[in-house]
């Protein structure tokens, strides 16, 4: 048996046709982030870099009784090394008992008296309130349950992306990719640009997960000015992603108009911590206020459990183009002028950029006896010159080569 249309899983009423069953709409309440911001909750409480935990453990203590979550109170527990309240862990699991046999039931009654739509929204009400306590083996196949009877593009890409915030939950990347790539086979057939869009912001949070900044950058930018995918992420969050892949992945004429231009991001710049001083910074050279600004980002982004494995890399490689930057602009420089420039000492910056011209990133050299940084980079004649050189080199050999083999 196939079921007809399900709900549609969304905050936003699309702009496009409704599909059969959007009369329904209204008995489900709009979407919130709440689901994906315990897992954050949880992440923060496990940071050494949070200093007050206090609120953040009150928070989510609050969010588990709310939501009857024992399976995530349990797990967190264990992963947190709390000692579990056994009087609150009882009454959790003894609701969550409570109300799957009120679901188990409402399924057998739909499947012996309501027609198919009513026996679809039964079986995905069961499958959201096992993906909401923190059961992931049984949501997950819930979910493959209620999709496997569903008909119709649009319920069958709101079913999907509901398995996206739970693989997400879970930070399972091989799930998540799977489903990204089941949804972009579906959005291949058709589908609405509000999907469409939403699953643009659910494939960059993916990539940045994964370290794919130049991939997350380009469909964060895509997502901008359409920009509803609330139940996944808060849109400061989204700007700030937008933001820092961006300095990373642009270049600075692009980083202009796209990013700095962007009256979608200037909104809320300022509401962001260090954010409008770190793309400021970097575009208008100056450099103090740059590396004040990365300080304060990298402790945001080190408590991000989508950025905090990437933390270092980041803090790197934007000094890196900091440093290119600012050496493009000089054949030669103090180093205690740079030191100045960048508001760090002159020893500071010597380990600094040792560092980095013995790993070939910087095209410099330092001078120690007359504490001068002369840059090394060759016109773009002369490098143009030389790799005509190298490919003649290797043309000559392989032909030399030839020569042999037909000789012989």
């Amino acid at each position: 048996r196939r079921c007809p249309p399900l709900l549609h899983l969304r905050s936003r009423p699309s702009a496009m046709p409704a599909e059969p069953a959007a009369a329904h709409a209204a008995e489900k309440p709009p979407l919130t982030s709440d689901y994906l911001d315990c897992a954050q909750l949880r992440f923060s409480l496990g940071c050494t870099t949070v200093a007050d935990k206090a609120p953040l453990k009150a928070q989510l203590l609050k969010q588990i009784e709310e939501k009857e979550m024992a399976p995530f109170y349990r797990a967190t527990c264990e992963a947190l090394g709390w000692e579990a309240d056994a009087a609150l862990l009882a009454k959790l699991e003894a609701a969550n008992a409570t109300e799957l046999a009120r679901l188990s039931d409402a399924i057998k009654t739909a499947e012996e008296s309501e027609g198919e739509s009513e026996i679809c929204s039964a079986m995905l009400a069961k499958a959201e309130f096992l993906m909401r306590i923190g059961e992931r083996a049984k949501a997950l196949a819930a979910l493959e349950e209620t999709y496997a009877k569903t008909v119709g593009l649009g319920p069958k890409l709101d079913l999907l992306l509901t398995k996206l915030r739970l693989a997400l939950f879970f930070d399972d990347k091989k799930l998540t990719a799977d489903t990204i790539d089941a949804a972009k086979g579906l959005l291949d057939q058709g589908g609405d640009w509000e999907r469409r869009n939403r699953l643009k912001v659910y494939e960059a949070v993916f990539h940045i997960s994964t370290r794919s900044f130049k991939k997350a950058a380009d469909l964060l930018l895509d997502s901008v000015a359409t920009f509803t995918a609330t139940e996944l992420i808060s849109y400061n969050t989204f700007v700030l992603y937008t933001v820092t892949t961006s300095l990373l992945s642009l270049p600075r004429a692009d980083l202009k108009s796209k990013v700095i231009d962007a009256p979608e991001i200037l909104q809320v710049l300022g509401e962001i911590p260090h954010l409008a001083n770190l793309l400021n910074g970097l575009y208008e050279c100056r450099y103090r206020t740059l590396m004040e600004a990365l300080v304060g980002i990298v402790d945001s982004l080190y408590a991000d459990r989508y950025m905090h494995a990437h933390t270092r890399f980041y803090w790197r490689e934007l000094r890196v183009l900091a440093y290119n930057q600012f050496l493009e602009s000089y054949r030669s420089v103090s180093l205690a002028g740079m030191a100045t420039s960048f508001g760090v000492s002159a020893d500071f910056l010597d380990k600094e950029l040792s560092g980095f011209i013995a790993a070939e990133r910087l095209s410099c050299k330092i001078d120690k006896v007359n504490l001068v940084v002369s840059s090394t980079r060759p016109d773009k004649q002369s490098a143009q010159f030389h790799s005509a050189i190298k490919q003649g080199d290797l043309l000559l050999n392989r032909l030399q080569k030839l020569s042999r083999v037909i000789n012989v």
